[in-house]
């Protein structure tokens, strides 16, 4: 593999390292993006927008501190390390912050419970982590090849940073909060999978040897620092797991719930609008004209069909929401959050 020159390094630690002063070009350069970005995305995620979260992930600066973190434990430069982290952890609770503010002003009566970017980020697996490391590696070795920069907008989109966060602090606003940690969890999988993809296209691009000759601060390397980038991703990789089983549990729920809630609305003329299982939770969408059908039987049935331990909520549209515990024979009418 072709190592890079001392113009390379310089080049990408000028642009991996963000300035210490706030009025420093490419601090500013940092914070407005990242505002902007994440307004961006808690909008696109209030309104169910897929294109405007894309935009956010464009713009979104997040992958420079990321990618700046990794290339500092290459270069065992502990305070690049320590600035690098900060501004990931800073930013990430800036964005949350500014999900939190928006949820307060424009959350949906139904808690994002039909909104499909909550959904597709609340549920983080092993394939996430998969991905994340690839496109972690596409970032790293288009930064390293300037003739592959080019990929990089579409990196941007692959790897989603600022939407996970967004999502955390709009979920917090309406009380979601095992789900807003998953969210969480999205974005932590894919940092992890950032710093250890980079750090390894660092190091077999030999930036330690460039570097030092441009003139750069270069420190001990030890195999120590490798160590724990892989302890902190397989760290990740546990939870992800537990989530990939559960993920597998509740379509296994869903498609055997179908069935018997279709029986149950064709009494009384109802139609399922959607079947879903969320956490061990049926989550079932019914339209329809009153009067409403009994929510007290569709508990009975799937108790019948083998789901007494899987909790119901059923919401009819444009009614009300109907919790129905398992192992009981009683529904309440409330907004219960599922996670």
């Amino acid at each position: 593999m072709v190592a890079v020159d001392e113009m390379a390094a310089r080049r990408m630690a000028d642009a991996l390292f963000i300035e210490r002063a706030w009025g420093g070009a490419s601090s500013s350069r940092f914070w407005v993006l990242l505002v902007l970005a994440s307004v961006i995305a808690s909008a696109g995620v209030v309104g169910d927008s897929t294109a405007t979260v894309i935009g956010a992930m464009i713009v979104a600066p997040l992958m420079t501190p990321i990618l700046g973190t990794a290339l500092a434990l290459v270069l065992a430069d502990r305070s690049h390390v320590v600035r690098s982290a900060l501004l990931v952890f800073g930013g990430a609770v800036a964005v949350v912050l500014i999900g939190m503010l928006l949820g307060w002003i424009a959350a949906p009566p139904d808690a994002f419970a039909s909104n499909s970017q909550v959904s597709s980020r609340i549920s983080p697996r092993l394939i996430d982590l998969l991905a994340a490391l690839a496109t972690g590696t596409v970032g790293a070795f288009a930064l390293v090849r300037t003739d592959i920069s080019d990929t990089l907008p579409g990196v941007a989109i692959a790897i989603s940073l600022v939407p996970p966060l967004a999502v955390t602090g709009l979920l917090i606003t309406v009380g979601r909060y095992h789900d807003a940690g998953e969210s969480a969890l999205l974005f932590a999988t894919n940092v992890a999978a950032i710093v250890a993809t980079g750090t390894l296209v660092f190091l077999a691009y030999r930036v330690r040897d460039a570097a030092r000759a441009a003139g750069l601060t270069v420190g001990a390397f030890h195999g120590r620092t490798l160590v724990a980038v892989a302890a902190v991703v397989l760290l990740i990789a546990v939870p992800l797991t537990t989530g990939t089983v559960s993920v597998a549990r509740d379509r296994a729920l869903a498609a055997d719930a179908r069935p018997v809630a279709e029986h149950w609305a064709t009494a009384g003329a109802w139609q399922i609008a959607s079947v879903d299982a969320r956490n061990g939770v049926v989550l079932i969408g019914v339209l329809g004209l009153p009067p409403h059908p009994a929510p007290t039987a569709l508990r009975a049935a799937l108790d019948r069909a083998g789901m007494s331990d899987a909790d119901l909520q059923l919401r009819l549209v444009g009614g009300r929401t109907h919790w129905c515990p398992a192992d009981t024979v009683t529904c309440t009418v409330e907004d219960a959050p599922v996670g």
